[in-house]
């Protein structure tokens, strides 16, 4: 009698020890719907993984991967236990990313209709796992959860500094983590050429000699066994790859390399433009852009098409342009440049693929049904209007608060402001709120929200990092959640968990909660506050 008392109060122990109800502050970005309940489920090195159709096999390791790191051990899999089982199973009524997280005391189950949605499923898994009186343990919970918009990206310009492998794969795991799915790399610019395309080897051997600091720097450039390696890495982490070519400005690169092809400013615009009017400048970016295309299996390449007029003062007097403005019909030297975008983006659909280009693209003539549209200036919000009325897919990365080399403090020294306006945190977490009554009638042709990383000011990996987070986290969110879940107070705190996360990983960032303990690192060389608008 007295054993089985004893027994009687062992398990009546456990039971109160598993009805509590633990926090689960750290899922980033925020879930549709999170249902909470009393008790949790255990981890240990009993726990088995079980894929009901067999399949996910790249989520299964994310997933042990993930919990050997949180846990020190792996899991057995395909082994079913008597408890702590953890089930990945198919869903074909949930939404395209989306999935569904259950958790109880004895097991887990993730759904979802896709490979995609079980992979998000698994980082909320993941960000959800707690250590609880010694123990690792999930909260019993049900988490209902699918993308806000399509695209949730990041682009890093790698043209004014280089950035290398390492550092690419590191923003990867970050963007995986937070769900993010678009990694839009711009990869050549006035200061270098960072892609090697095999019929033109000068364009690395000599356009990618230098650097937005210094001109005389050795070339730094991506291999094409680099840029296979980087995206098989993106496709295992769900993230699609949209490599950038820009054009017809921001050429100086590829002029110093050719200059036949050449036809850009003079003094600090010399070679800035692409030649508008010869033929085998069409036959250049031909070759180069279906090099691009077989090297990245995603359905975009990045035409630019942005601030062309800074540096096309040949073509007002160049003979040969001008003979080829009346030959053609075109009206003027802005009619050339949109005839420029039409013909170049007829290649890129030639090779499979859709044009993505800056806002200035709009006005090129180009279908609506052959391109997409990256609105990118915030003080011409006509632009987006005017996007969304032609029938264009939008992607919104406004200046403010989408770049992320504006500065986020108003102690920050380095960096961008537009008539005094920065990105804190706060006002990245808040777009697109700001933008609601221009896109909430459109909202099937907006395709998401980016956040842009130009490296004028970044030379070295710390910096980058130091801009980079915490916003991009905003910007995650912004992406993935809808408007009536979003708290900035509940953000915060989520956030503290990801700092932690970063420092796991050995990544630098800025501290808003403590401000003094990240000093802005200055990098090679100190540069002052450019000042706009």
């Amino acid at each position: 009698m007295k054993k089985t008392l004893f027994l009687l109060f062992i398990c009546s122990l456990i039971a109160c020890t598993n009805s509590v109800q633990l926090p689960n502050n750290g899922v980033l970005p925020q879930p549709q719907e999170i249902i909470s309940d009393k008790g949790f489920f255990e981890l240990s090195s009993s726990t088995s993984i079980i894929s009901v159709e067999g399949q996910y096999g790249t989520v299964v390791s994310a997933l042990n991967d993930g919990i050997k790191t949180r846990t020190g051990f792996l899991l057995p899999l395909g082994k079913k236990a008597k408890s702590n089982i953890v089930l990945l199973r198919e869903d074909s009524s949930l939404p395209t990313e989306g999935y569904r997280l259950t958790v109880t005391p004895k097991q887990v189950i993730c759904e979802a209709s896709d490979n995609a949605g079980m992979f998000y499923s698994i980082q909320t898994l993941l960000q959800s796992i707690q250590t609880y009186e010694g123990k690792k343990v999930i909260p019993a919970m049900i988490v209902n959860d699918a993308p806000r918009y399509k695209w949730r990206g990041m682009m890093l310009d790698v043209a004014r500094h280089f950035h290398n492998k390492e550092t690419i794969k590191n923003l990867l795991d970050v963007m995986a983590y937070l769900k993010m799915n678009r990694f839009h790399w711009h990869l050549t610019d006035e200061d270098g050429w960072r892609i090697e395309i095999k019929k033109y080897p000068k364009l690395t051997r000599e356009g990618a000699v230098g650097n937005w600091s210094d001109r005389e720097a050795d070339p730094k450039f991506f291999t094409q066994d680099d840029i296979r390696e980087i995206v098989a890495y993106a496709q295992e982490r769900h993230i699609t790859i949209i490599p950038e070519i820009d054009m017809p400005g921001h050429a100086s690169a590829a002029s110093r390399a050719y200059p036949e092809i050449s036809a850009g400013g003079k003094g600090r615009w010399a070679g800035f433009t692409f030649h508008p009017a010869k033929e085998s400048t069409y036959q250049f970016l031909e070759d180069v852009l279906t090099e691009v295309a077989e090297l990245f299996p995603g359905p975009y390449i990045h035409i630019g098409g942005d601030e062309v007029h800074f540096g096309n003062q040949v073509w007002f007097t160049d003979r040969q342009i001008q003979k080829f403005i009346k030959d053609n019909n075109l009206d003027d030297e802005l009619g050339l440049e949109h005839y420029f975008l039409r013909r170049v983006s007829a290649i890129v659909n030639k090779l499979g693929k859709t044009s993505v280009g800056w806002d200035e693209m709009i006005a090129s003539g180009i279908s609506s049904e052959n391109a997409v549209i990256m609105w990118w200036r915030h003080d011409k919000p006509e632009q987006l209007k005017k996007a969304l009325s032609e029938g264009f897919k939008v992607i919104m990365t406004p200046r403010i608060p989408c770049y992320l080399d504006f500065v986020q403090h108003e102690s920050q020294e380095i960096g961008r402001r537009w008539s005094g306006a920065f990105n804190p945190l706060a006002t990245v977490y808040e777009f697109p709120k700001p933008v609601e009554p221009i896109i909430t009638k459109k909202t099937d042709q907006i395709l998401g929200v980016q956040g842009s990383v130009w490296t004028e000011r970044m030379a070295d990996t710390k910096r980058l990092y130091y801009m980079i987070f915490p916003r991009l986290v905003a910007i995650s969110e912004s992406a993935w959640s809808v408007e009536s879940v979003k708290n900035y107070e509940s953000f915060e705190e989520r956030l503290k968990s990801f700092l932690s996360y970063l420092d796991a990983k050995g990544i630098n960032y800025f501290n808003p909660f403590d401000v003094e303990s990240t000093p802005e690192p200055w990098g090679p060389t100190k540069q002052d506050v450019i000042a706009e608008g």
